[in-house]
């Protein structure tokens, strides 16, 4: 994939902890990491997944574009969690204008909103297996009004919002980028602050997706509680791996209580699709996030799933410039990066 001049967007993530943007451009030495850089969020700006500070997220944005100095303003950002719904819905072989009329329809039984409250696309995935004169088809659905707060966010920060994806598709976009289309069943799993995404996939269809109200404000909370302090400073202790507030000992055990209920839900997630798919197993489980870097939790994973675990590198596929970017740095945020990144690949002409 090429990314032109006119054409290639900044992949900007707004998470309910933090802004994220990456900027990706072709270069002699092949695709290049342009941009990119990550700025907090204040506490309570956006709580599930919806934006209570509008002003100040956009403040946020605009001072991110500024400190990284991305000047492109054409952005491709996303939406996640329970703001989308996700489902796979089978429609007789018809042409493109016909499906398009006809999905409308077919969407009224899936979709638990009123029609005209949402905006909606899909995706023909290809026929079906077990009958050739019907269609796979993905369709996704989220509601007007989220969708136009994230637009009207990034507008009022002065930018251009040209394509609005959903989270785990663009983490599945740079997962598809660095390692390729699986035959086999491969755990894409996004641990946020506030919300998990598990998206499992199979040659470049997304089979199985679960959301979960989990993340690393768990572990923030936990401290808040046992020593007493604000949010910040349960960040910073977090970071710091203990302090005057909370011994080192203190911190990874709650860590490690908040990393056992992941994986006891992870389990669970997994269990349903095997009884939904008894012939299938996952191998493979590739974490992204804040919260992959949570201690023992790929560990911990592995055990409870059976599976290989590894972290996802967003940076993989691309020539990062050591001159310009801190080593550390880079290697810290990899598998933050992940849907900033997966946004980047995005075009302006796409949908």
């Amino acid at each position: 994939m090429l990314f032109g001049k006119t054409t290639h967007l900044v992949g900007l993530d707004i998470g309910s902890a933090m802004v994220k943007a990456a900027e990706v451009v072709t270069s002699k030495k092949g695709k290049t990491l342009k941009s990119f850089g990550a700025m907090p969020l204040n506490p309570g700006a956006i709580e599930d997944g919806v934006i209570r500070d509008p002003e100040h997220v956009a403040t946020v944005i605009r001072e991110l574009f500024s400190k990284y100095h991305i000047r492109n303003e054409k952005v491709a950002l996303s939406i996640g969690g329970h703001s989308a719904i996700i489902k796979k819905v089978t429609m007789p072989v018809m042409d493109e204008d016909s499906l398009q009329k006809s999905i409308l329809v077919e969407a009224e039984q899936y979709i638990p909103f009123d029609i005209k409250d949402i905006r909606m696309d899909f995706q023909v995935i290809g026929p079906a297996a077990q009958n050739p004169n019907q269609l796979n088809v993905l369709l996704v659905a989220a509601k007007k009004e989220v969708v136009t707060q994230y637009v009207d966010v990034v507008e009022l920060a002065g930018l251009t919002p040209c394509v609005v994806d959903v989270e785990a598709f663009a983490v599945q976009n740079i997962y598809e980028e660095i390692y390729g289309l699986s035959a086999d069943e491969v755990v894409l799993l996004h641990v946020g602050a506030a919300k998990m995404s598990l998206n499992i996939i199979k040659n470049g269809d997304s089979v199985f997706i679960r959301d979960m109200s989990l993340g690393t404000r768990q572990i923030n909370s936990k401290i808040r509680g046992r020593a007493g302090c604000s949010e910040e400073e349960a960040e910073a202790l977090k970071l710091a791996g203990g302090g005057e507030k909370i011994s080192s000992g203190e911190l990874d055990g709650i860590v490690g209580e908040i990393v056992g209920q992941w994986c006891t839900e992870i389990g669970r997630a997994m269990d349903f699709f095997y009884s939904t798919y008894p012939g299938d197993r996952v191998e493979r489980i590739v974490v992204s996030g804040g919260g992959a870097h949570a201690e023992t939790f790929v560990d911990a994973l592995a055990v409870q799933t059976g599976s290989e675990v590894s972290l996802l590198d967003a940076f993989a596929t691309v020539h990062v410039d050591a001159d310009r970017f801190e080593g550390d740095y880079i290697r810290k945020m990899a598998p933050q990066a992940a849907v900033s990144m997966g946004l980047a690949l995005r075009r302006v002409e796409d949908k």
